[in-house]
């Protein structure tokens, strides 16, 4: 639904849903990658929740563990799933009983604790204060959703594993105190704790803008 790795690109409000459409239209499924956006990581228990858009096959992993243990997860309905017939698909470790009790309990404080209703209200506090910063400092844009954003910085867009200004902004933040990708070049993304609190959000701010006014 968020292109993560291409630095965080969203979609035009009702993509989602449009996909949707044209996949029925046409009797194709519909699989929603959501490692990376889903669990509240943009601001709703899934990314492709934003536009009312229920894929048929949707794909999970990281937050699912809560960094605890390495699991995934794929969900479809019966209709889809029951497809595979047994023998047909295999996994070593597939269902394994403690990443299975570790998962539950990650999706329960995630839900107990309001983390995508907080990764809705931090992610507008942080993108607010980075947007803020464009046109005085080599920031040129803002975008993302929830906790999931991104700056892209004013010199052109090179390969995905190149240095460039990015990189020098990234290792000035380092310097100052806190820790962030680019990627191609020019795009550095910000994916911060679903638990981060207003106030680190601002202490984030403080050293970004340090950081990218030293850089220039």
């Amino acid at each position: 639904p968020i292109q993560g790795e291409a630095g965080v690109v969203v979609p035009v409000d009702g993509y989602m849903s449009e996909v949707k459409r044209l996949c029925e239209k046409y009797n194709v499924l519909l699989i929603a990658d959501e490692v990376q956006t889903g669990l509240g990581r943009t601001g709703h228990r899934l990314a492709v929740d934003y536009d009312n858009c229920q894929p048929d096959i949707l794909v999970l992993g990281k937050a699912l563990s809560g960094g605890v243990l390495p699991v995934s997860a794929v969900l479809a309905s019966n209709e889809v799933m029951l497809t595979l017939k047994p023998g047909e698909h295999g996994s070593t470790y597939g269902g394994n009983p403690l990443a299975c009790k570790v998962a539950t309990a990650a999706i329960e404080v995630l839900r107990d604790e309001k983390l995508a209703e907080n990764s809705a209200v931090r992610g507008e506090q942080l993108r607010a204060g980075l947007n803020s910063l464009t046109g005085s400092t080599c920031i040129e844009s803002v975008r993302g959703r929830g906790l999931l954003n991104a700056i892209v910085i004013d010199q052109p867009k090179m390969g995905y594993g190149d240095h460039g200004k990015a990189w020098d902004v990234c290792i000035q933040m380092k310097e100052n105190g806190l820790l962030a990708k680019p990627t191609h070049g020019n795009i550095i993304r910000f994916a911060p704790p679903l638990t981060i609190t207003e106030s680190e959000i601002d202490d984030c701010l403080d050293i970004i803008e340090k950081s990218v006014k030293q850089v220039g």
